[in-house]
């Protein structure tokens, strides 16, 4: 078993997002705890680790900023996890509008 990017080899896909928000460490926390009922997940105050079907989401905070960075064997499986994963958060953080720009993993 691999970790990081190389979880779908050389052939996946990874990108990742910096979303400048205060509220990092909630909006982690509480993506992990909704997917938690259907999925494994991993997580403390700063770090997050959610593996879906089409891929894996991995989140870190800190005071100013969430990290978002996902690996998906294919473009298209990774269209998925960037909907579903965005979809969620926009609905945690209806308080607040976010900038989600994606880019090629690191």
């Amino acid at each position: 078993m691999t970790s990081g990017n190389d979880t779908f080899g050389n052939s996946g896909v990874s990108t990742v997002t910096d979303i400048a928000t205060e509220h990092a460490s909630r909006y982690l926390q509480q993506l992990c705890k909704h997917f938690a009922h259907k999925r494994p997940v991993e997580f403390d105050s700063r770090s997050g680790h959610i593996s879906f079907g089409v891929g894996d989401c991995r989140l870190s905070a800190d005071d100013t900023v969430l990290r978002i960075s996902l690996a998906s064997p294919d473009q298209e499986q990774m269209a998925q996890l960037q909907d579903v994963v965005v979809r969620h958060l926009v609905r945690f953080a209806f308080r607040e509008e976010l900038g989600v720009t994606w880019r090629a993993g690191e």
